[in-house]
């Protein structure tokens, strides 16, 4: 009774409860505090930490605003050069450091043949205020004719070689036997021959115009590497190669610690797509060689201008295109004609010619370096050109009109497994 009465049990006060909850609430108050605490300093610690990694970069942006400040100074800035003066784009080719323009213009049939000495000084004054950095040659075009006349109009220019990319192709040289083909001979000789008619000491890219079975992957290869070498040339590449042929001459520079090469120039144009659409992506993903295409209007057949005929002063009425003359009257020819003038309202639409049209076609394919024009007058060239204004309004939708109406969109493994 009198343990009941004072509230003692078993000798235990009835505070002591209380006194362990009080205990319990301050122990838990000084735990939140401890976390508290060192949850601030590990935040003061992380501060400290970065602290070095801010200066750093407070120093990389300051450093990035002088060099920005002294090419603008300078005029070397992104704003002062060619590619933002000019609107043209620069791609590399190939995975190559070298950078060429989007457009390129060919010297094929032209210099040395359809037109004058004068008219294509016109056409490369034109392409290079454009900002056109490459020039394309080769030595059978016109028997070394268009070489020289290439050289000639360089050296009247006074242009910096340093602006400028120039490439030539070999394998037709001559009518003797030594003077055809990808020997270590010819390579040699034909490109120091194709030196002296440009009037310069090296081309950017030499090219093997199409593969010789005659001579082995090894001698061709190994050629190659050594005009790269000597310094009569910065890389070299292929034309008209099939993609296993490329792979070859690859392996081949691979296994002998040799100079491989960095582009393949290839057809490409609305009636012609299975090689730069299937063939070289794969070999650019694998190896690096990139795309640079030529007779993006198909030798004039997409210009519009065989719609009615073939008339006097086209390329196809030339003796030596017959061929070409039989392609667009052939049935083939005329169904090609009527897709074309299925493509026109898309022109229209995009505010375009059907020849800037087929250009920036050609160039919405990323894998492509450069598209090589073709111009037998500056107007011509000046409406081609004018594709770059096309390319940003080539969206896929369009793409995909393009292709519905065309009907010939080639297909990989890959896209036949998906």
């Amino acid at each position: 009774m009198l343990a009941a009465r004072t509230g003692t049990v078993g000798g235990k006060s009835a505070e002591d409860p209380l006194k362990l909850r009080k205990q319990s609430v301050l122990s838990l108050g000084s735990r939140e505090r401890a976390l508290k605490s060192s949850a601030e300093g590990s935040k003061e610690g992380r501060a400290r930490a970065g602290q070095p990694q801010q200066r750093a970069r407070r120093l990389a942006l300051l450093r990035e605003l002088e060099m920005n400040w002294y090419l603008r100074l300078c005029e070397l800035s992104h704003e002062y050069t060619i590619a933002y003066t000019t609107g043209m784009p620069h791609r590399n080719l190939g995975k190559s450091g070298l950078r060429v323009s989007c457009l390129g213009l060919g010297t094929w049939v032209t210099f040395g043949g359809q037109i004058s000495d004068e008219v294509a000084e016109q056409l490369m004054t034109i392409a290079y205020e454009s900002g056109v950095n490459l020039f394309d040659t080769a030595e059978v075009y016109a028997a070394g004719k268009a070489e020289v006349i290439l050289g000639n109009i360089l050296k009247k220019k006074g242009w910096r070689r340093s602006s400028l990319v120039i490439t030539t192709k070999l394998y037709w040289g001559g009518k003797a036997e030594t003077e055809r083909g990808l020997s270590r001979k010819h390579i040699i000789e034909g490109l120091k021959a194709s030196l002296q008619r440009l009037q310069l000491e090296y081309v950017d890219v030499v090219f093997a115009n199409r593969p010789d079975n005659n001579t082995p992957m090894e001698e061709i290869v190994r050629a190659m590497t050594h005009v790269i070498n000597q310094g009569m040339a910065m890389y070299w590449g292929t034309s008209r190669w099939s993609a296993m042929e490329i792979m070859e001459a690859y392996s081949v520079a691979r296994q002998f610690n040799m100079i491989p090469p960095v582009c393949e120039q290839a057809e490409y144009h609305l009636f012609q797509r299975e090689k730069v659409e299937v063939q070289l992506p794969e070999l650019y993903h694998k190896i690096g060689v990139g795309a640079m295409t030529w007779s993006p209007l198909a030798c004039g057949i997409i210009s519009g201008k065989y719609g009615n005929g073939v008339p006097e002063s086209s390329r196809a009425s030339l003796k030596c295109y017959q061929w070409l003359k039989e392609k667009i009257i052939s049935e083939e020819g005329r169904k090609q004609q009527g897709k074309l003038k299925d493509l026109s309202p898309i022109a229209e639409r995009l505010g375009c010619t059907l020849p800037q049209l087929a250009v920036a076609w050609c160039l919405r394919n990323e894998g492509v370096s450069s598209v090589l024009l073709g111009s037998s007058n500056p107007e011509q060239l000046i409406e081609n050109l004018g594709a770059i204004q096309v390319l940003p309004k080539m969206t896929s939708h369009i793409v995909n009109e393009i292709d519905n109406i065309l009907g010939n969109k080639p297909y990989s493994k890959k896209d036949y497994r998906s």
